[in-house]
């Protein structure tokens, strides 16, 4: 049924990016209908900021909106709900607004060149989410908010569970750094060459605005199709921004997931994460995206070890003290 309801929102969101209108060319500036003799508007008065929050009334009442469902999802730890947040979370924050924390944020605040305030609400908004929300429970923007993250999510939910080929645990722990390499190697390239560009090669982003290079487009399939038999091969590997909120989870994180006396040697929750992120008793906490799939296994009293010793002990100790009828 989940596999289901995760095919049908992938085809939805498929639908929506090929109805979608290019909106990335250069608009043809048309002159003011009160400047037809070309004076100078430097004397015009710039917005009001209650002006400007009005114009991006939109963009706040969706990422409000959006912000409230993935925060629903998460605390009720609801399957189908979490793959409709993913869904949402493609068509919205993906192909509609292409809103999503990228590397080149990490190059603007280096630079202290972040957008103007009161024209990018929006985007300061999902920032201090980001922020906050990794700094309280790791990285759950990784999880829910981010449309490339949501859209190999579905992928993994939708593609049958026998075409997987897991990386040997060795080798997927080795591979986890990559990607901080990658952050590292970006950000000493932009130090020193001052070009955001390199977002480009490094990130998949782009394709929500539906506009690259072939050979964008070609590292683009290429990872797709490697994200078919690997379960979240970039998130996992090679994405910069999850190795920058990686470092502030492993370093913060107030809320971390429990874990039960038994998680010494229960191998269930770390055989179902698809992150990697569970090794033996430990939780990495720079590899979890709160995903909820342990979290669901700790709450389910039937598979969960933790709760099956503790009714067997329940129902020890009501036998041993029940009083024998006369």
């Amino acid at each position: 049924m989940n596999r289901l309801a995760a095919a049908f929102v992938i085809a939805v969101v498929c639908a929506c990016a090929l109805a979608r209108v290019p909106i990335h060319a250069a608009a043809q500036v048309k002159p003011a209908a009160g400047n037809q003799w070309n004076f100078n508007d430097e004397d015009e008065k710039p917005p009001t900021f209650m002006e400007s929050v009005r114009t991006q009334a939109v963009d706040l009442g969706v990422f409000a909106g959006f912000t409230a469902l993935a925060l629903v999802s998460f605390f009720r730890k609801d399957k189908t709900l979490k793959y409709v947040t993913l869904g949402a979370c493609v068509v919205l924050l993906g192909f509609w607004k292409s809103q999503l924390i990228t590397i080149v944020n990490i190059f603007g605040l280096i630079s202290l060149d972040l957008p103007i305030f009161r024209y990018s609400l929006a985007w300061y908004l999902l920032a201090t989410f980001t922020v906050a929300s990794t700094v309280l429970w790791g990285r759950l923007y990784c999880g829910r908010m981010c449309a490339y993250g949501a859209l190999t999510q579905l992928m993994d939910a939708a593609l049958p569970a026998s075409w997987r080929r897991e990386p040997p645990a060795w080798l997927e722990r080795r591979a986890s750094f990559i990607k901080y390499g990658v952050l590292v190697a970006a950000i000493a390239y932009f130090i020193v060459t001052h070009d955001r560009f390199i977002y480009r090669y490094i990130e998949p982003f782009w394709m929500f605005g539906l506009h690259g290079s072939v050979v964008m487009w070609s590292l683009l399939a290429a990872m797709l199709v490697v994200t078919v038999f690997v379960r979240n091969a970039y998130c996992r590997f090679l994405c910069p921004v999850g190795a920058a909120l990686g470092v502030i989870s492993q370093v913060t994180t107030v809320f971390s997931i429990k874990r039960w006396k038994e998680c010494n040697s229960c191998k269930i929750c770390e055989k179902t994460c698809e992150w990697g992120a569970i090794q033996g008793p430990k939780i990495v906490k720079s590899e979890c995206v709160r995903c909820d799939d342990c979290e669901r296994l700790y709450l389910d009293t039937k598979k969960c070890p933790h709760w099956i010793i503790l009714l067997k002990d329940l129902k020890r100790q009501s036998s041993a003290t029940a009083v024998p009828l006369s």
